[in-house]
């Protein structure tokens, strides 16, 4: 079978939540697939990875609308038996008779529109009369994206599969000991005293709410002399890169007077996640929806505890090594601050968390993915 893979995310520079997936999920690929053969469509030649040899490149230039221009019309000129476009962009012209999967990884947009921006709320009325229902087969990264498609989009569920997406075993693992107090140093931090949000700045991460919790938390922290240990220097760090109204974000700390105690990092790459989780006193993550939410398996990989939203679909991932809040209510936030700094409550949630993260892996989610694509 010759298998069409939509490769124009995979290899972009500070890769993302789609631009993860799309490149994890293709070198899994590679290493589990010697039989069948793969075009990878990119839009540059950016890459310098040696791939398997039934692994080939193929670069399309077309400089506007490549996935409804450069990517549909290739469609006509090769061979394919099966399309797959990991990050929901289907071409909506291609060769008649060509099977296509799609993987759909959240739908945002359709239950918190103002946190989106016009021309994707657009689109995503468009992909789902067209595209979604188009697709033979769809792919959803959890149970509660497979529901959404099913409840909102009026999707047959028997055309949708389950394919849980997974973490880099090699690269999330704890970091301990000197090397975390030197990597660790580069931030102007230390072990223990910081809580740590990871993802990209924008409202539906609900980080304003966060910080006005973390405020509350801290009042009463030094109140009571929680953090004396510490020198009251607990901190609030929040790794990421600058997303859509975000200004509102960067603005709070210093009107809320503690613009010395939250510290945003920008974007970091994937190789310094790891030194971040394991020196942070818990992982922060009380998002307002997600497809899947991989920090959250990157910090229990890590050794972290979690403290996260008890909807969409992060109680399907985190599983029992989290503390789960109402991301809709600054108290309840408070409330789970206060009980996953715990050392007995953080000990069981560790625990929780490296048993949790069994369940998945980028093998896993490879072999689970090329079983629906030879099946369509």
């Amino acid at each position: 079978m010759t298998i069409g893979f939509d490769g124009s995310r995979a290899f972009v520079s500070g890769r993302t939540g789609t631009e993860n997936y799309s490149y994890q999920l293709l070198k899994a690929l590679a290493q589990i697939d010697q039989k069948n053969q793969y075009i990878v469509y990119l839009r540059s030649g950016g890459q310098t990875e040696k791939w398997p040899q039934n692994f080939h490149l193929k670069i399309i230039n077309w400089p506007r609308l490549w996935t409804q221009g450069g990517l549909a019309l290739q469609t006509f000129k090769d061979s394919l038996d099966v399309l797959f476009v990991p990050a929901h962009t289907l071409p909506l012209f291609r060769r008649p008779g060509l099977k296509t999967v799609v993987t759909v990884h959240d739908l945002g947009s359709e239950y918190l529109p103002s946190m989106h921006q016009v021309k994707q709320r657009l689109y995503l009325s468009l992909m789902q009369k067209y595209q979604l229902k188009t697709a033979d087969r769809l792919i959803a990264v959890s149970k509660a994206t497979k529901d959404d498609l099913v409840q909102r989009v009026g999707i047959n569920p028997d055309k949708i599969t389950v394919v849980y997406e997974g973490y880099d075993k090699n690269l999330f693992k704890p970091v301990k000991d000197d090397v975390l107090v030197n990597s660790l140093r580069q931030y102007g931090l230390k072990i223990g005293e910081y809580f740590l949000f990871v993802g990209t700045v924008q409202p539906r991460k609900n980080l304003e709410r966060l910080i006005k919790a973390f405020v509350l938390h801290l009042r009463g922290a030094i109140q009571s002399d929680t953090y004396a240990h510490l020198g009251g220097v607990i901190k609030l760090v929040i790794a990421g890169q600058k997303g859509w109204l975000s200004d509102k974000i960067y603005k709070l700390p210093k009107q809320l007077g503690i613009e010395e105690r939250v510290k945003f990092l920008g974007f970091v790459s994937e190789e310094d996640l790891p030194v971040l989780y394991s020196g942070a006193l818990a992982f922060t993550f009380p998002s307002l929806f997600e497809g899947f939410g991989l920090p959250v398996l990157e910090a229990q990989a890590c050794g972290c505890p979690v403290l996260t939203s008890s909807s969409s679909s992060l109680p399907e991932v985190a599983g029992k090594g989290a503390v789960y809040v109402d991301p809709y209510s600054i108290d309840d936030i408070v409330k789970g601050i206060e009980r996953v700094k715990r050392k007995g409550v953080r000990g069981k949630l560790i625990e929780a968390g490296f048993e949790n993260i069994k369940r998945f892996s980028w093998e896993k989610c490879a072999e689970e993915t090329l079983e629906v694509l030879l099946s369509s």
